[in-house]
């Protein structure tokens, strides 16, 4: 398992499998945020199977499937409402970690400063500085 947290009550993960779920739960997690569409990828685990993975480990779960590069205001309204509403601390994936990230970033963009944005997405490994800047030119 890679997970890198964010804040204290949101983590992201590359790809994650029913087999992890137990570690996930015994780390802490409440809440786990799935922010990839099934047949992404060959292989590929389904969501239903890691769904009823984390039931059973007395998880909530949530699926707010966003293709790779194709960020709309839904699918940002609807990942700020998942990070509202599902009990924390929250663990999200995706195929590598980045998109939640993005997400995350995106969303709490006017909420924390740009410069805490960009400093913990970057202790987590992921460089957010170029969406961030996009952002301010709004």
């Amino acid at each position: 398992m890679d997970i890198r947290p964010l804040t204290k009550e949101f983590a992201v993960s590359p790809q994650i499998d029913a087999a992890h779920i137990r570690e996930i739960a015994g780390a802490g997690f409440h809440s786990i945020l799935c922010n990839r569409p099934d047949g992404e990828e060959l292989g590929q685990p389904e969501f239903e199977a890691i769904e009823a993975a984390a039931r059973a480990e007395g998880l909530e779960v949530r699926c707010v499937p966003i293709t790779s590069g194709m960020i709309t205001p839904e699918a940002l309204a609807a990942f700020d409402q998942a990070l509202t509403e599902l009990p924390k601390p929250i663990l999200a994936y995706c195929r590598s970690g980045t998109r939640c990230t993005m997400l995350w970033a995106a969303v709490e963009h006017g909420r924390r400063e740009d410069d805490e944005i960009i400093a913990r997405a970057g202790k987590a490994g992921y460089d957010v500085a170029p969406l961030v800047r996009q952002m301010q030119a709004r």
